[in-house]
């Protein structure tokens, strides 16, 4: 693997709705799977709704593979940022928002903050046409993600 795989990845846009609305969107995890080409479904795994620790179980799908990632809640500053660790993968997922004039600038990343998995070196060529590729074309979902946010919150 090269090191691409691991960079951090980003897609920002500006939307025409207040920070408010977009957090209320952002936050409604059952919505994320509208938005990501990627996210099947992600369903919490412990009780209490989204609060700093609660894990995730993801179902994810590229064409015919499906896969299951685990995530943990990392950040959740409401208003302002939202993250998550993908702890099958060793990536981070991020959004930050800021007001932006009428609107709000929300920022998408996805830095790996040590190093990919071993079990994310090895799936990824095996299953998802190589973790470069992969990674290319997860930055490329994440820049249609905050489009069609964009797309149903401006909608």
């Amino acid at each position: 693997m090269t090191e691409t795989a691991a960079r951090e990845l980003r897609a920002e846009t500006t939307i025409a709705a207040p920070p408010a609305e977009v957090w209320a969107a952002l936050s409604d995890f059952s919505r994320m799977p509208e938005w990501s080409p990627e996210l099947v479904r992600m369903l919490p795994l412990k009780r209490g709704g989204l609060k700093v620790g609660q894990q995730y179980l993801g179902i994810n799908r590229r064409k015919a593979v499906v896969w299951p990632t685990r995530s943990v809640v990392a950040v959740l500053e409401p208003g302002e940022a939202l993250a998550w660790d993908t702890r099958s993968s060793g990536a981070r997922w991020i959004y930050e928002l800021a007001a932006d004039g009428d609107g709000t600038r929300v920022v998408h990343r996805r830095p790996v903050p040590g190093d990919l998995t071993v079990m994310s070196k090895l799936f990824a060529p095996l299953f998802l046409g190589g973790n470069d590729d992969h990674a290319d074309e997860l930055e490329a979902g994440m820049a249609q993600t905050l489009a069609r946010l964009k797309a149903s919150l401006e909608g």
